[in-house]
């Protein structure tokens, strides 16, 4: 089990930046997948970016070359770097990570882009 806590949301102006962290209750050295997600208003959650079990990344069409997820295994932390913010990016974001296919979240940060 992990427990997720997100942090970094909050209030931007559409082409601006924000860095999300995704603190674990525990070592995320052995956990593969981890990635982060997000629920805009009135839509289901979607994959935003995220860390395979084959070690690569997956990330959404439209937040390829403006996004970048990272992790920092001694801080048991994922990142999402989020830069070139636009409105449609206006979500609750979520941190995920998969262990032994049990699915563990967060419970979101909130990510407002104006214009």
């Amino acid at each position: 089990q992990v427990q997720l806590v997100e942090s970094g949301g909050g209030l931007v102006q559409a082409g601006g930046s924000l860095r999300l962290s995704c603190a674990a209750s525990r070592s995320i050295f052995s956990i593969n997948a981890m990635g982060w997600y997000r629920q805009g208003p009135g839509k289901q959650r979607e994959l935003v970016a995220a860390f395979t079990n084959g070690g690569s990344t997956n990330y959404k069409d439209s937040v390829k070359g403006r996004f970048t997820i990272s992790r920092d295994n001694a801080k048991n932390t994922v990142y999402l770097q989020m830069n070139s913010l636009k409105l449609e990016d206006t979500a609750v974001y979520y941190c995920n990570a998969r262990i032994y296919l049990m699915d563990y979240w967060g419970k979101g940060t909130l990510v407002t882009v104006s214009s």
